[in-house]
């Protein structure tokens, strides 16, 4: 019996490994099952369940002995539950884990359209060398695809994360050869898309998510954008249209820069592959202004002039007819008010982020939670061992620097959920020896990607390739210090001329603190955020840079803000945290440091489900002053350690004012700063333990010549 269930599932043993995965031949919709024993269940109970794993598959859990157990679909043919028969439950000494999985890949992409009498020759140099200048992002497969007629080129780098074929190449076509995709990211709701589609009567080639985006758009054309939840950005070619669509995700996770100049489209993941075309592009007037002011380069604004991203949640539609482009929403988060009732909203909460880890924890490569012992991460840590158990793997970040330190709060939670734990020390002198592959990797100035460089470091170092980051839980739910001072300041929010002008005083101030009142003096909503979280007031970069402040002033009213002031303080801050701070900052820094290292970053905090309830509960509910987070600390009280509920956010900080005042004449030696009086009293400041080093930093990466 056991024979003929091998033969028919066509089961292969890994060298007597106690995980076996055999290839199902008998359901169109999945491709691998893997059967993972765990030693030490008791002799004597039995149990069995079926759970829902989201887009792959049923989770199965009995106690069985040797022999083999029976996986087949339920009786809808559905690829959303599956059904374990214990041949031999007598013999009940192990437990094991139904995993099915369907294909998923992180890629960059790349591609371009240039004039009609382009030769092959120069679009397939061009379109090569951006794909291959991003190799790191991709070092599992390359492909491109040309269009001479057009003048298309697509490319792409391809990271396996759960499986690697060549039903999975990119750039990808439909069966008739009309339809051509160059996609990176995941797609979570994929699984879903693909039923719906096969019930309309799409077919599939690949069990990839590639292959149901493209057929998505195949089947409902633009409407299709809207349906995916994930993070991703993708080009959909469609040659008989004659029309190149550019997607990016919702909340603006995956990058994807673009470019227009001559009738020339250009667009890629990175900026890197852009210097690569043989175009000559030069860098944009204002981005050392941003840099220094924010301590990042605001979208859509990037350091190479006439390059821009595309925005969040948006589409670009560029006819290739005539020469021309769009860009339109697709999708756009709305605070919406509807949830009244506290309990409904915790019981929401609750749900919603459960089912959200537990779509973003299907992967056959080695997969953890990064671990940094505040509330986010830990959260993240316990949700995901109630699917993993022990088989989960944590991974936290160490200091020499005792008061850097989080080893207490991280061992709260490896010792209760038993993960599989790795604490990786970094030290000075791996920040020191480090310098150039951080610079390398910043694929667009930022003052606050070293963190993420480790991290990401860490991962590759101890094998995994997929890592769950809690970026996001504070900008949904008030855990920044601006959410608690906005109510002191929003009362300013519509200054006269006369009061605006008080405000500027307040810039000739020696203080740093102080000087960063002055930003309440500029007519824009980006005052609050630079007052917040901004580097340099505008007098100061004013003298960094011996520009005038008419320039800066411009500078700053360039960039688009949402500028309704009708939302409450508390959700207009959430706004400026996450299309300022988290969009620019944490989430672009996590992308290119990550894929620099080939580890992907999950965000279940930023699922689209998520992102709408939460936005959907009224401010009165979802914010509390005198608890920040406190929806998120109710909604798993079950769950969460006292010790991690009650500490006092700290945030997790690398002794970077340590270690860059110990290495000061080497940083400034690297970068070959470029000095003047101004620049000299900062760094005499800097010496004296008077500035924090974010600003000394950021001198040192805009002068750095290999960004």
């Amino acid at each position: 019996m056991l024979d003929s269930l091998f033969n028919y599932f066509k089961l292969s043993f890994r060298d007597g490994s106690p995980i076996k995965a055999f290839e199902d031949r008998c359901t169109r919709n999945l491709v691998f099952i893997y059967i993972h024993y765990i030693k030490g269940a008791k002799h004597g109970i039995f149990k069995k369940y079926e759970r829902k794993t989201g887009r792959y598959g049923g989770v199965a859990s009995v106690l069985f002995g040797e022999q083999m157990v029976v996986a087949y679909p339920n009786d809808s043919g559905s690829s959303d539950l599956w059904v374990v028969n214990c041949i031999c439950p007598e013999l009940r000494s192990c437990s094991v884990y139904i995993y099915v999985v369907l294909k998923h890949f992180m890629c960059r992409i790349a591609g371009l359209n240039y004039p009609l009498n382009s030769t092959s020759s120069v679009l397939r140099k061009n379109i090569t060398a951006m794909t291959d200048i991003m190799e790191h992002g991709g070092p599992d497969d390359s492909g491109i695809y040309l269009d001479k007629t057009n003048a298309v080129a697509l490319g792409n780098r391809r990271l396996s994360i759960i499986d690697l074929s060549d039903k999975g190449h990119q750039p990808m076509e439909n069966e008739v050869g009309n339809l051509f995709i160059t996609y990176n990211g995941e797609v979570y709701n994929f699984s879903e898309l693909r039923d719906d589609l096969l019930n309309l009567g799409s077919s599939f080639r690949s069990n990839t998510d590639t292959e149901v985006v493209l057929k998505a758009y195949e089947m409902w054309g633009e409407d299709s954008f809207s349906k995916l939840n994930g993070m991703f950005s993708y080009c959909i070619y469609d040659r008989d249209k004659e029309l190149i669509y550019l997607v990016r995700d919702q909340a603006g996770i995956k990058p994807l820069y673009y470019s227009f100049v001559d009738d020339n489209l250009t667009f890629a993941s990175e900026i890197k592959s852009f210097y690569v075309t043989n175009q000559n592009w030069e860098k944009s007037e204002d981005w050392q202004i941003y840099l220094l002011l924010f301590g990042h380069l605001p979208e859509p604004y990037t350091i190479l002039k006439d390059v821009y991203m595309l925005p969040k949640g948006t589409y670009l539609k560029f006819d290739l007819k005539n020469r021309s482009y769009s860009i339109s929403n697709y999708s756009k988060y709305e605070f919406a008010s509807e949830i009244r009732d506290a309990d409904d909203a915790v019981r929401g909460v609750k749900k919603i982020l459960t089912e959200s880890v537990q779509r973003q924890l299907v992967s056959d490569a080695p997969l953890g939670v990064f671990l940094s012992g505040g509330l986010d991460s830990s959260l993240l840590s316990l949700i995901s061992s109630e699917f993993l158990g022990s088989e989960l793997r944590t991974l936290s970040i160490i200091f020499d620097e005792n008061k850097f330190s989080e080893e207490k709060y991280q061992k709260i939670i490896t010792d209760k959920i038993r993960s599989n734990h790795i604490a990786y020390k970094v030290t000075e002198n791996d920040f020191i020896n480090n310098l150039e592959y951080i610079f390398k990797s910043m694929d667009q100035p930022t003052t606050d990607g070293i963190n993420s460089y480790f991290i990401s470091k860490c991962a590759k170092e101890t094998e995994l390739k997929v890592v769950l980051s809690g970026i996001g839980a504070d900008e949904l739910f008030g855990g920044y210090p601006s959410f608690g001072r906005i109510n002191k300041i929003w009362k300013f929010k519509r200054l006269n001329k006369y009061l605006r002008n008080i405000f500027s005083l307040f810039d000739l101030s020696e203080n740093q603190y102080l000087k960063k009142i002055s930003f309440l003096s500029i007519p824009n909503p980006l005052s609050y955020y630079l007052l917040f979280r901004g580097l340099f007031s505008i007098n100061s970069v004013s003298k960094i840079l011996d520009i005038k402040k008419i320039r800066i002033l411009e500078a700053i009213e360039k960039l688009y803000l949402d500028k309704n002031y009708n939302k409450s303080p508390k959700e207009f801050v959430s706004t400026l945290e996450s299309d300022l701070y988290m969009k620019n900052q944490l989430l672009r820094d996590t992308d290119f440091m990550s894929m620099w290292q080939s580890v992907e970053v999950r965000v279940p905090f930023l699922d689209n489900k998520f992102v709408n309830f939460v936005n959907s509960i009224n401010h009165k509910i979802r914010f509390k002053d005198s608890d920040p987070k406190h929806l998120l600390k109710k909604a798993f009280s079950d769950l969460i350690p006292a010790d991690i509920v009650n500490r006092k956010k700290a945030g997790f900080t690398f002794p970077f004012q340590i270690w860059m005042k110990n290495n000061i004449d080497l940083l400034i030696e690297i970068s070959q700063l470029k000095r003047n009086r101004y620049i000299n009293d900062i760094i005499k400041n800097f010496r004296s333990g008077n500035l924090h080093w974010s600003r000394f930093w950021a001198l040192v990466v805009m002068n750095q010549k290999s960004i």
